[in-house]
């Protein structure tokens, strides 16, 4: 029987996970734990190049880890885990960044980003970001990883350092490839419909997986569209309609023919409340078992402790091989 491929990805806990989270990741991961070996990482080291409160970074990792679960994702066939619970991240980083150039770094877009919006906070980890980024994929002998257009990047880098090394010191990583969801769509901000949902923008830009339905009904009505009341699927000319059409068409499975002919004639008002109607339909049954879970302090630390646990073993047999062909001595003789 040919093995399973392997998939890993992370999401930082940082923002409330949004719509985009959902439609994007967390549902399509649950589409493949039967078919892949798939790892998800709450990847806080990361969120730490950014300064944070500290309580409030500890409970917004359970938050997340809580969100995972509540999305129905199954510890049992996924390896759920905190990046900072498996210790041979960041020690397979720093070795990774003795193999990655500073110009590499320099060019990638994420840093000139992150160092415009925290100018006073232009740190070494910012800059290194991309190497723990890597060290997150290789570590596990990763085949796919899901990504969008904006992470490319990373895993072009990715697969650089991976074959870089693997060069000189004979096959050491998997060098892993993207993997492209079949069932999805591409959540722009719901004031500026020509960029990309984000949970680290004003929440009026973007509707959150926590979301009350009074608060998706508020933030739809007030969703950008345009003068004409025409519901058509147009992005150039149409962005805020035919982002809205493009969440609908996902969470219902209407095609945008469907979607433009049943609201021919009745204006954005009811559009709009059918597809606030949408998101509370879908989100409202995430939520009550959110709160299931996050009142159980007992499982969610069992997934935690456990998908650690899981995590290591799996990690340990890379950083062994990695350690002996680097010569680093040996931690039995």
């Amino acid at each position: 029987m040919e093995a399973k491929k392997r998939i890993f990805s992370g999401i930082q806990p940082t923002g409330n996970l949004t719509l985009g989270n959902y439609i994007g990741a967390l549902r399509n991961f649950k589409l493949l734990e039967d078919e892949y070996d798939c790892l998800y990482a709450i990847v806080d080291s990361h969120a730490i190049t950014v300064r944070q409160d500290a309580a409030e970074l500890r409970k917004a990792c359970l938050r997340t880890m809580a969100i995972f679960l509540a999305s129905g994702l199954d510890p049992e066939k996924n390896i759920l885990f905190f990046q900072s619970h498996v210790h041979q991240h960041a020690e397979l980083a720093w070795i990774l960044d003795c193999y990655t150039y500073m110009g590499e770094l320099s060019r990638m877009t994420q840093f000139k980003d992150k160092s415009k919006k925290h100018a006073d906070n232009i740190n070494c980890g910012l800059f290194a970001y991309p190497v723990l980024m890597a060290a997150d994929i290789l570590l596990y002998q990763t085949d796919l990883v899901p990504i969008g257009v904006d992470q490319k990047q990373h895993l072009e880098l990715a697969r650089n350092i991976a074959e870089r090394f693997n060069s000189l010191y004979g096959g050491t990583f998997a060098v892993p490839d993207g993997y492209f969801p079949k069932v999805g769509a591409k959540v722009m901000s719901l004031q500026e419909p020509t960029r990309k949902m984000s949970k680290s923008d004003p929440e009026e830009t973007y509707i959150a997986i926590l979301d009350k339905p009074e608060v998706i009904r508020r933030k739809l009505r007030r969703a950008v569209t345009d003068s004409e009341a025409d519901v058509r699927f147009d992005p150039e000319l149409k962005p805020g309609v035919s982002n809205l059409m493009s969440i609908l068409s996902a969470l219902t499975g209407a095609s945008m023919d469907a979607i433009a002919a049943d609201f021919s004639g009745k204006g954005y008002g009811a559009f709009k409340d059918a597809v606030a109607d949408a998101f509370v339909a879908v989100l409202e049954p995430i939520q009550k078992r959110y709160d299931e879970i996050s009142a159980d302090k007992v499982y969610l630390e069992k997934v935690m402790l456990e998908g650690a646990e899981r995590a290591d073993r799996l990690a340990a047999p890379t950083m062994r091989k990695v350690r002996k062909k680097v010569g680093l001595a040996p931690t039995k003789l």
